[in-house]
């Protein structure tokens, strides 16, 4: 029996031992990846979304110039419609078959 314990040790040992270079790798990147943010984080997300806003308000100009409404047929624009009106309509009727019922759950 005391044979096994030792065993069981030196396996806990060496399992340790193996395992020490991976944990301290996660450490180092937890500490750093798993702290709060500090308040300098926060005027520099701030900074970058202010400029993230304006560029795409520059970009939106000018998508809609080239790719807006007034570029949509009329028959693309049905299309939409009938497809739209599908996918409710398979819905709806995914959810009469859940309930068994047309109206509402049955009480």
């Amino acid at each position: 029996m005391s044979q096994l314990i030792a065993k069981a040790k030196t396996l806990v040992n060496k399992m340790i031992v193996a395992a020490r270079p991976q944990l301290d790798e996660f450490w180092k990147y937890a500490k750093v990846e798993l702290s709060p943010p500090l308040p300098a984080d926060f005027q520099k997300l701030k900074q970058t979304a202010e400029s993230a806003k304006l560029a795409s308000k520059k970009d939106m100009k000018g998508q809609l110039k080239k790719s807006g409404l007034s570029q949509v047929t009329v028959a693309e624009a049905w299309l939409n419609v009938l497809v739209t009106v599908e996918v409710i309509t398979w819905f709806y009727m995914g959810e009469v078959i859940g309930r068994r019922h047309l109206v509402g759950y049955k009480v």
